[in-house]
């Protein structure tokens, strides 16, 4: 296999730590996205070269086993388990230091067809490397079911995103890591969202809060006004003497529940009254009317 040079790819220096990996990753990716470069296949294999480097520099552990043994890190632990096993038959047989010529050669033989000693015949078998992508969304399409495909690792992958997944949230895919070794199992996807929220609604777990800006006559007196929420906009009775800051809860207009199908939070909507200003002069004469009925001056 070519060795890949994800530092290059991504324009950094190998002393670049996690935030300006994240930044030239973002700034590229957005650069060469398959949408913003249509039927470009140099620019889609460019983006999938992106993806890549950034799932392994983006990872301490990746990055570190990578900065190590180059072209051959997703093997990096067969490697240390080949040294610790070389180690162990040479101190049941005789005492031998481990060179790494005998290192080289211990590796090729163990994915060549097996090795000598212990288990002799059966080349042991070794889990896939696991895979780390971050998946950009926004908050309205957290919000109901989605089905994309996503590239990892020069790989199209589809998903069913269930409804509901929160800001940071990471879950696992099972078997769509990178392939294993000698007939061990594959390894695992894990995606980490990041939940863009563009709109008035401050979320909470499965809660919603908003503000409502209400007119001063309203609070009085009461009436009816329409208050949007996250699914459409319903028409809410407002109570006379309603006072500034008062909280108003909408069962089940909230968001959607993680990978329970029809199933919301609740919405909170906070009142804001709003003063009048640039008052006429007949406003004013009714303001102190009133004023003074307050204080029985009338």
């Amino acid at each position: 296999m070519a060795f890949i040079d994800y530092y290059k790819i991504l324009g950094i220096p190998k002393t670049a730590d996690e935030k300006a990996i994240k930044k030239a990753y973002r700034k590229l990716a957005r650069k060469y996205h398959p949408d913003v470069n249509p039927n470009d296949k140099t620019a889609e294999g460019k983006f999938k070269e992106i993806n890549e480097a950034n799932e392994v520099l983006s990872d301490p552990e990746n990055r570190k086993k990578y900065d190590e043994y180059g072209e051959n890190w997703k093997h990096s632990e067969e490697f240390e388990k080949a040294k610790q096993q070389r180690a162990r038959q040479g101190s049941s047989q005789r005492s031998e230091q481990f060179s790494d010529s005998d290192y080289s050669d211990f590796f090729s033989s163990m994915f060549g067809g097996g090795f000598s000693g212990a288990g002799q015949g059966r080349a042991q078998k070794f889990k896939g490397q696991d895979f780390r992508a971050e998946l950009q969304m926004d908050i309205k399409d957290a919000y109901a079911e989605q089905k994309q495909t996503l590239t990892v690792n020069k790989k199209n992958i589809r998903l069913t995103i269930p409804a509901g997944v929160k800001n940071g949230q990471t879950i696992k895919i099972k078997g769509k890591g990178s392939p294993g070794a000698n007939g061990g199992p594959a390894g695992d996807l894990y995606i980490t969202f990041n939940i863009i929220n563009n709109t008035e609604f401050k979320r909470d777990k499965d809660d919603l809060h908003s503000t409502i800006e209400l007119d001063l006559y309203t609070a009085v007196l009461g009436g009816e006004i329409i208050a949007k929420t996250f699914s459409g906009k319903v028409k809410l009775t407002v109570k006379p003497g309603t006072q500034n800051g008062t909280k108003v809860k909408l069962k089940g207009k909230g968001f959607a529940k993680y990978k329970k199908a029809d199933q919301f939070g609740e919405l909170y909507i906070t009142y804001q009254i709003k003063l009048p200003t640039d008052l006429t002069a007949k406003q004013k004469e009714l303001f102190e009317e009133l004023k003074n009925i307050e204080n029985g001056k009338t």
